[in-house]
């Protein structure tokens, strides 16, 4: 390590994630990942700190990354040509416990920024040990995302970090969150707020902390007019893909069929078909049928995929078509966002999503959106 080198921590929850596709929304708890195992999950944490990895290799030359052992960061980050320092012993299971002492032993060794793949899970894991004592961030991996110290998607966390080591950005304190996963299964959505971490401030980059929908009377009719709209203009035959939040859901109570707030459900010809659905059972009901899928952006993110509906995948978009993507907002959520964002773990889909989409905000009434 020569004298001008920056140290950077890095570390990724090798398991996080892993639960979305298959409709589990999180992976905390041993006999949940078993379960999301069973179901067919495969792990995406990897992927995602490769990419953050390629992306921040122009400045390989001048970070030293100390990473977690094995399939901690260590099996991503070994022939990208990075100067390294392995952190730990490598395991074939890891727990919160192996984050939170990769973490420590990563502060007693002086980085100057620790940057983590993970959810809102791994933020409480690193919260533990880091406080406000170093500056952090997440590369976003997870099923729940409601924290503040995400980057927006891999690319994003690289340009943040070398745009940060270069000293180019300040820092601000970005709050954790986190849900009850047993209330969030039940659909029922339990978050609070944990406490702060030091994040270098890029607010293009970085994305909010999740808004739940006020219940106004004014919202709750504009949601009303946007379903009913969507109910008049669902074709015969039809499989329709709805992912959740309650401007969703209301479409499942003007039919008078119960739809998760926190799932995706399949709708045909105005009825539920199956409920609570993973990536697999999409697949196996759309495949040879027509299919639209209805989606409405996360409050104060504005993700319309890659953020809680896991389950529509990038399998599951090609298979439907990006022409047959319906947005669904209302006008209170839309005043709040700057753009629509998507980090569906596909980056060419992710590039053909990007442009403009049109959003229904009422009844008969669409907005021209930006989706970045």
């Amino acid at each position: 390590m020569t004298p001008n080198m920056k140290r950077m921590g890095f570390i990724v929850n090798p398991i996080a994630g892993m639960g979305g596709a298959v409709g589990l929304k999180g992976t905390d708890g041993k006999e949940i990942l078993k379960k999301a195992v069973a179901l067919g999950a495969k792990p995406i944490a990897p992927a995602k700190a490769r990419s953050f990895l390629s992306h921040l290799k122009p400045v390989k030359d001048s970070v030293s990354l100390l990473v977690g052992a094995g399939l901690m960061g260590e099996d991503e980050a070994r022939g990208l040509g990075f100067n390294l320092e392995v952190i730990g012993e490598p395991k074939g299971e890891t727990s919160a416990e192996d984050t939170k002492e990769t973490a420590e032993e990563m502060l007693k060794l002086g980085v100057e920024i620790l940057v983590f793949c993970g959810g809102d899970g791994t933020a409480r894991d690193i919260l533990d040990v880091v406080d406000l004592k170093v500056p952090v961030l997440g590369v976003p991996t997870g099923v729940k995302m409601h924290s503040a110290v995400f980057a927006v998607n891999p690319q994003s966390a690289a340009n943040i970090v070398i745009n940060y080591l270069e000293g180019e950005l300040p820092l601000r304190e970005a709050e954790v969150m986190d849900v009850d996963e047993e209330a969030f299964r039940m659909g029922r959505l339990s978050a609070r707020l944990y406490g702060y971490m030091l994040v270098p401030y890029e607010p293009t980059l970085i994305q909010g902390v999740k808004m739940a929908s006020p219940a106004t009377e004014d919202e709750l009719r504009n949601q009303a007019a946007i379903a009913i709209y969507i109910i008049e203009e669902m074709e015969p035959d039809v499989i329709y893909i709805v992912g959740p939040g309650t401007t969703t859901r209301t479409i499942g109570d003007l039919l008078d069929e119960k739809k998760t707030l926190l799932g995706v459900d399949l709708f045909c010809n105005k009825k539920i078909i199956a409920g609570d659905v993973g990536e697999r059972k999409i697949l196996e009901r759309i495949r040879g049928r027509r299919a639209k899928i209805i989606v409405t952006p996360i409050g104060g993110q504005g993700f319309i995929f890659g953020r809680g509906n896991q389950q529509i995948s990038p399998a599951v978009i090609r298979e439907v078509g990006i022409d047959n993507i319906i947005v669904i907002a209302t006008k209170q959520k839309l005043r709040e966002l700057r753009s629509l964002r998507v980090d569906t773990g596909d980056p060419e889909l992710d590039r053909a999503l990007r442009g403009y989409m049109r959003v229904v905000t009422d009844y008969r009434e669409e907005h021209m959106m930006r989706v970045e």
